[in-house]
């Protein structure tokens, strides 16, 4: 029988993570930019492993203050790069991630426990997020809600990429960068033919994903991260081909 008190917080953590990142991952596709969130979740990841590398507590604050400092100067080159080279902004961003990804691996290349830490950024440990982390987690995603729903339209892109990088820190961190990017970018693609309601759908979408994902792998007993990602994409998948279908059978009026 499956360990049912593992899977409260890991649904909370998921349930989390899409609240933030869905109204985000639309707009992360209007903007054309869908590898922003790898480049800067590695980022983040790289700002945790030189701290871990100078000594800091692994999770004390001055180890989450280097990853968002990480972050935000990502998040600011990218912005910059945007406005300066609009034109070729997803190479610049797909470039920024190898060099961030390759910095961690010569970082973690004479740590023993180098590979344990790259599988816990790429699939994270969504099984094992403790209950009090979560709390901290929720007031930071309710205060990056509360500045997106109330500002966005007068948030600019500085301001975006801003709220981006506090989003993608603290997730990184929670469920790993798979996780994350699947979160972010599923549901809006799944969706975007919609013209009514998407927003709910995403979210449906992504909590259903979420769900069904950690229910699945309990029962067969397969890694949580991967198979959450599988799950999403499967049923995302599946809403695209349904309104498909649904598009191609309506008459032309």
């Amino acid at each position: 029988m499956p360990d049912l008190s593992l899977v409260w917080p890991a649904l909370v953590a998921g349930l989390l993570v899409t609240a933030t990142h869905v109204p985000l991952g639309i707009q992360v596709l209007n903007r054309g930019i869908v590898f922003i969130d790898l480049a800067v979740a590695q980022i983040a990841w790289l700002g945790v492993i030189v701290a871990d590398r100078m000594g800091l507590e692994p999770q004390g604050a001055a180890v989450q203050i280097a990853a968002l400092t990480a972050a935000l100067l990502g998040a600011l080159l990218l912005n910059w790069t945007d406005k300066r080279w609009p034109q070729v902004q997803e190479a610049v961003i797909g470039v920024t991630f190898i060099v961030a990804a390759n910095a961690a691996i010569l970082i973690l290349a004479s740590n023993p426990h180098g590979a344990e830490h790259l599988k816990d950024l790429l699939t994270g440990q969504i099984l094992w997020v403790s209950p009090s982390r979560l709390v901290v987690v929720a007031m930071v995603y309710a205060l990056i809600l509360a500045a997106w729903f109330s500002l966005r339209r007068r948030l600019g892109s500085i301001g975006f990429y801003v709220l981006f990088a506090f989003a993608v820190t603290a997730s990184v961190q929670l469920v790993g960068v798979y996780l994350v990017f699947a979160t972010l970018i599923v549901p809006a693609l799944a969706t975007r033919a919609l013209t009514r309601r998407r927003l709910a759908a995403c979210y449906a979408l992504g909590a259903l994903g979420y769900a069904a994902g950690l229910g699945l792998s309990l029962f067969a007993d397969l890694p949580s991260g991967p198979l959450i990602v599988c799950t999403m994409t499967a049923l995302g998948l599946g809403v695209f081909l349904f309104k498909s279908r649904a598009e191609a059978t309506t008459p032309a009026r």
